[in-house]
């Protein structure tokens, strides 16, 4: 599943209007380098909300789920393409008012 959450966490977790995460297997992941620079927070107040980030760079990371029955790999974190793209708005009656959805919106090639 590659989903996009609008989920009160994880707009708060990523200090934008949704987070995009591919939700995968365990067996469909390994680690290739920087597992060692992983740290993670549980949210105590939360049955099942996490995020992993890189001690050294503060990037979102892969992490398990508490259960471990699923990976969570932050969009943004892959280097390529990984040849799928979002299926769902997830906790789309939880989205931010202020929130407009991106297909009218004008683009802009260069960054101000």
């Amino acid at each position: 599943m590659f989903v996009n959450c609008h989920c009160s966490r994880c707009r708060k977790s990523s200090g934008a209007s949704f987070t995009t995460n591919a939700v995968v297997a365990p067996d469909a992941f390994r680690w290739t380098r920087g597992q060692d620079q992983t740290a993670r927070f549980d949210l105590p107040s939360a049955r099942s909300f996490a995020t992993a980030f890189c001690r050294t760079c503060s990037s979102p990371l892969p992490h398990f789920t508490r259960s471990g029955r699923q990976v969570i790999i932050p969009g943004g974190s892959f280097d390529d393409d990984p040849g799928v793209t979002a299926s769902l708005h997830e906790c789309w009656s939880s989205r931010a008012p202020w929130y407009r959805h991106g297909a009218d919106l004008p683009t802009d090639e260069d960054a101000p």
